[in-house]
């Protein structure tokens, strides 16, 4: 099933806020996720949907030769600019995970951090991901646990959002395992961990803040309300966020799952 205007859509959105911001709250994750896939000196290693680049960066640093990509071009553009800043060799161009643009079994290592999960053909990135990583190869990434923070998230601000294309898969789908086993069980020997990246604060409005200005579906949702309806929205998120709190801080859970896998031959 084809979904060309959502994806050109979606190659905007995700570039209209300054994704680094957020990103930088799920360093933990980042950091489990490379940890479970053991980059090893001079692999080929591709990062999928990589945002601004904060998997492949990690992976650079353990001597993995790396391709990284993701959708949207503003984000590839702030990678770019980040691996500059730091000196990191690495190859970062804009590519779509259902249809991509590498030779049959060309990388040791395929990974994404919550990334390939918001692509709407499920079936598709899974065969993409078979047919790209070598028999023996290795793939990770993370997903959100619907039931955890993230979807509560997501429940909250659904009153506001127009609903999603018909077909189109849920990224919360990736967070159930008997899922995973059905997209990629034919093509990789499959494992599990679980871990949980808590975003703790002690104010509710500026933990909607940062998410709200920085993470580049929302701001845009956010910036195509009324005034009214705006003001609503942040009265909605400022409430979930408050349900965290014990005590003097708000620790909101975010329950993920780590997708691992060794290509079948």
């Amino acid at each position: 099933m084809a979904f060309e205007e959502l994806k050109k859509r979606h190659a905007q959105v995700w570039g209209a806020a300054p994704f680094e911001k957020v990103a930088g709250t799920i360093h933990d994750m980042h950091d489990d996720l490379v940890a479970h896939l053991a980059p090893r000196p001079g692999e080929q290693w591709l990062d999928l949907a990589c945002g601004t680049g904060e998997v492949a960066f990690r992976a650079v640093r353990a001597g993995a030769v790396v391709s990284a990509s993701d959708l949207a071009p503003a984000l590839v553009d702030t990678a770019r600019q980040l691996a500059a800043d730091e000196g990191l060799e690495l190859t970062l161009e804009v590519a779509d995970c259902e249809d991509l643009p590498y030779e049959d079994a060309s990388f040791d290592v395929v990974s994404s951090s919550v990334g390939i999960i918001f692509a709407p053909d499920h079936p598709q990135v899974a065969s993409e991901l078979g047919r790209v990583c070598r028999p023996g190869g290795r793939i990770g990434f993370t997903a959100w646990r619907g039931e955890s923070g993230v979807g509560d998230i997501f429940r909250a601000m659904s009153p506001f959002a127009p609903p999603p294309p018909e077909g189109a898969g849920s990224p919360f789908q990736w967070g159930d395992e008997a899922y995973v086993e059905q997209m990629l069980g034919d093509w990789f020997d499959l494992r599990f961990a679980e871990g949980n990246s808590q975003h703790v604060d002690e104010d509710a409005r500026e933990m909607w803040e940062l998410f709200r200005d920085n993470y580049g579906p929302t701001f845009t949702l956010w910036s195509s309300l009324d005034e009214e309806r705006r003001a609503e929205l942040d009265t909605a998120m400022t409430e979930m966020f408050e349900r965290s709190r014990v005590g003097d801080r708000i620790a909101q859970e975010r329950l993920y799952v780590i997708a691992l896998g060794t290509r079948k031959a």
